[in-house]
């Protein structure tokens, strides 16, 4: 036997990845030889009418059906695990490292027999950790689902693609256990300030009959303080209402998201939002600083903007006010104001852009009327 058909025979046999390692202790070869013979049975089964396929997931090889295959084979495939199986382990794999306690609170005692078994077959480690016990996969499940390494990002990233060949966002998230998000459309940029990849966007304050039933599967809806009566009779799920006026409102957005979906939040992305804000709101109340004029604030909006900059306020002041002219009670405002600020309404870009587009007009108004 050739040492090719001997790593083609192994690969076979082991349904499942075999390492760089154990393929060179068989032939008894060493592992440039290895890798070359590899490559070139990679480069066999890619030329030939056939349905299946050779694959590195970094220095381990699996021989397995071709994905295009994959779906055809389902009536014929084992059918190892069952759906409810499939399940709990997708929740360990999404959301690892895992308490078993947490797991059980989500799925229920009949969990713990799926554990037992997904122990025995490899999938999952079990590591004793205070009254509960800790639980991650194993590496035999990432050559399994052919993921190139036992990463939990990684592995998530995979679990994800997976679901979403066969599944509404929605349903992901049930089959997870994780809680399936929706913000109104000017709340999107938040949830990339929070490294939150997986959401819905809703308009929430006047939906259509399909955002009504996509409202009634949502668990945490962000919406603009001032519209929960309009948006609760649509969504049960829990509502945080935001403001966005400053610079303050924006890292209290931040914070509050981190609080009530810190499984969902990437800490990096969050702490890099949180360092650019701060370090811009600075940058706004230097410049202020400069500014001798005193102002007099039309609205309370206006007021907390004005305040954050540590600006004067006289009733002889600058008359600022928002563009829109009149408010919800159909008052006109600003119609002697010598500074208007765009509001959401006249602005575009992502909140941050938003909230720098407020204080550059009131700072460059200022400048003018002073020179």
């Amino acid at each position: 036997m050739s040492e090719l058909e001997i790593i083609e025979a192994a690969l076979f046999a082991a349904g499942r990845a075999v390492s760089l390692e154990k393929l060179t202790k068989i032939t008894g070869r060493p592992k440039k030889t290895i890798l070359s013979l590899l490559g070139k049975l990679m480069e066999d089964y890619a030329s030939r009418e056939t349905g299946l396929e050779v694959r590195d997931l970094g220095e381990r090889y699996v021989m397995q059906v071709k994905p295009e295959y994959s779906e055809l084979m389902r009536e014929v495939a084992p059918k190892e695990l069952s759906a409810p199986k499939l399940r709990t382990l997708s929740m360990i794999a999404y959301h690892q490292p895992l308490l078993q306690s947490d797991l059980i609170e989500m799925r229920g005692s009949g969990a713990y027999e799926h554990i037992r078994d997904l122990i025995e077959r490899g999938f999952v480690d079990s590591v004793p950790c205070g009254r509960s016990r800790q639980l991650s996969t194993t590496s035999l499940f990432a050559d399994y689902f052919g993921i190139m390494r036992n990463d939990p990002r990684a592995i998530k990233e995979k679990i994800i693609g997976l679901l979403k060949e066969e599944a509404g966002q929605s349903d992901i998230n049930r089959w997870i256990g994780k809680k399936t998000i929706a913000v109104t459309p000017m709340y999107e940029s938040l949830m990339g300030m929070c490294g939150i990849k997986d959401y819905l966007v809703i308009n929430a304050y006047s939906p259509s009959k399909e955002e009504i039933s996509r409202l009634l599967e949502v668990d945490v809806l962000v919406i603009t303080a001032g519209y929960l009566e309009e948006v609760r009779q649509h969504c049960d799920g829990e509502i945080l209402e935001m403001h966005s006026t400053t610079f303050e409102d924006l890292i209290e957005a931040v914070t509050s998201v981190v609080e009530e979906l810190q499984d969902e939040v990437d800490p990096e992305t969050v702490a890099k939002t949180l360092k650019e804000i701060r370090e811009t709101r600075e940058k706004y109340v230097s410049s202020a600083f400069l500014i001798e004029k005193k102002v007099k604030p039309a609205t309370d909006m206006i007021s907390k903007i004005v305040n954050d900059m540590n600006l004067g306020v006289s009733a002889d002041g600058v008359l600022i006010a928002p563009d829109y002219g009149t408010s919800k009670s159909g008052a006109k405002i600003g119609k002697e104001a010598e500074i208007l600020l765009p509001t959401h309404r006249s602005v575009e870009g992502n909140l941050f852009r938003r909230v720098c587009a407020k204080y550059d007009a009131v700072l460059d108004g200022l400048k003018k009327i002073e020179d």
